[in-house]
């Protein structure tokens, strides 16, 4: 099987496939406390096998997480996509950002932009992203989404996190977020 991960614009982000050379941002953001609502932190190694996780979702699937980079910088500011591996309730869209790199509204434009991909491209009609309770800014973000709270799942390793549903593609084309609210 081959794939190609395709790279998504925005007006300040540039979304590419996670490659080898993101491992160095990937083990500072695992060991930093932003690693808190998602698992915890990892060492190298488990990082290694993480990132392998990430490259083959996208192998296995035909779509998955981008490493997102800031455009003027040339940086990576984190990881955002789409997720939806074994024992996921549905397919979701994620986000993971850098040190240094929230406050701006990347999450926001970028899982925008992934959501997008998702509807218009993989054929998506929703979509959920998974938010840990206490995570307060990822609630905000999805909210910004337009996404509605819509119960709980409890994982296994991350425990009880919030089920956030964004509007449907159908929704989303017969009059954008507004129709929704």
């Amino acid at each position: 099987m081959s794939f190609s991960v395709p790279t998504l614009q925005t007006s300040r982000l540039m979304m590419r496939a996670p490659t080898l050379e993101d491992f160095d941002a990937l083990c500072a953001f695992y060991a930093s406390p932003r690693a808190e609502f998602v698992g915890g932190q990892m060492e190298p190694e488990q990082v290694w096998r993480h990132l392998a996780v990430e490259i083959g979702h996208w192998q296995m699937l035909g779509y998955g997480r981008w490493t997102l980079v800031e455009r003027e910088s040339g940086k990576a500011a984190g990881i955002i996509g789409l997720w939806n591996p074994a024992g996921w309730p549905e397919p979701e869209i994620g986000w993971d950002l850098f040190e240094g790199f929230g406050g701006k509204g990347y999450a926001t434009e970028a899982a925008t932009a992934a959501r997008t991909h998702a509807y218009g491209v993989l054929g998506w009609k929703t979509a959920i992203s998974l938010v840990a309770p206490e995570n307060h800014a990822s609630r905000k973000v999805a909210q910004r989404l337009g996404a509605k709270r819509d119960g709980n799942f409890n994982h296994d390793r991350f425990g009880t996190v919030e089920v956030w549903r964004h509007i449907g593609a159908d929704d989303l084309n017969e009059g954008g977020m507004e129709a929704y609210a």
